[in-house]
């Protein structure tokens, strides 16, 4: 070999070394890059579940329950029940009794049978195993090719699937967009009370302590028709409208907008507006008092 062409070869591995070089440079800040968008979404996905178990515990939801755990196998209650009259349960893997009822015959031992192979039951070290199900004529035309492992026996092959990690990272950052936006719509819903939710406060309110007078209303024309008949005094439906049915109703309010109308998830106590209620409950009850007396001197 002349010294151009070890000159040559010389370049040429250098070449190959720093193209070596580059290469492991580029998949060393590959690595570095998947395990830092690994590193982020443990913990964006660590973060969403410590917010949704407060959104959970917040809304009253509860954890569901986990499964009971698995029998291990050699627990006797796992065991398959035999069917009936066929004796005693056998373990699976326990030696069995010659002469006992689960014991195989003379005919049992697998082998050739009508000139055909037995399948995997005639492959040694496969003792104790049946026969596979012959197929009729008109089946075995229609059965699917098995690919034959190395080992033998009629053991189909499995393939690894290879994995691409950029793509597998790139659909968790994908769902974890997604659980985002539906825990973000999960907080809007849960900001929302159960009563009137579409309402604003000051309209539900209004509305709560107007129902509520409405119905001290009805309870007023009840004590109205009693005292004409007799059963309630002047002083006693005079003092239920003036302060009794008013009160009721400005509690029943109160207590309709604690229980019903304060959101799952809400930073302080939401307004009651209490000055608003008891000037409508005090106000309604004895005006639909006066309105009733007014009706019913111009009907007669």
């Amino acid at each position: 070999m002349s010294f151009e062409e070890y000159a040559a070869l010389a370049r040429q591995l250098a070449e190959h070394r720093r193209a070596g070089e580059r290469d492991a440079a580029v998949e060393s800040e590959r690595r570095r890059d998947l395990h830092a968008a690994a590193d982020y979404l443990h913990q964006r996905l660590t973060a969403q579940g410590h917010r949704l178990d407060q959104l959970g515990r917040a809304t009253g939801v509860d954890q569901p329950p986990t499964g009971p755990p698995p029998a291990p196998a050699g627990d006797p209650a796992a065991w398959p029940s035999p069917p009936a009259g066929s004796g005693s349960p056998v373990a699976p893997g326990s030696p069995v009794a010659p002469g006992s009822p689960a014991a195989p015959g003379p005919t049992a031992a697998p082998g050739p049978r009508d000139g055909r192979s037995a399948g995997a039951a005639g492959v040694s070290g496969r003792a104790g195993v049946g026969a596979y199900p012959e197929l009729p004529a008109t089946q075995a035309s229609l059965a699917l090719p098995t690919a034959v492992s190395p080992a033998g026996g009629g053991v189909p092959a499995q393939r690894a699937a290879a994995v691409d990690p950029v793509v597998e990272l790139e659909l968790a950052r994908r769902m974890a967009d997604e659980a985002d936006r539906h825990g973000q719509q999960a907080e809007l819903l849960a900001q929302r009370p159960a009563l009137l939710p579409t309402w604003s406060p000051l309209a539900r309110a209004v509305a709560v302590y107007a129902a509520c007078g409405a119905a001290a209303g009805v309870l007023m024309l009840i004590l109205v028709v009693a005292s004409g008949v007799g059963i309630v005094d002047g002083f006693t439906l005079g003092a239920w409208i003036c302060a009794g049915l008013p009160a009721l109703a400005f509690f029943g309010g109160y207590l309709v907008l604690g229980r019903w109308g304060r959101p799952a998830m809400v930073a302080g106590t939401p307004p009651r507006y209490l000055p608003l209620g008891f000037l409508i409950c005090f106000l309604l009850v004895p005006l639909g008092y006066c309105a009733y007396l007014l009706l019913f001197r111009a009907l007669r």
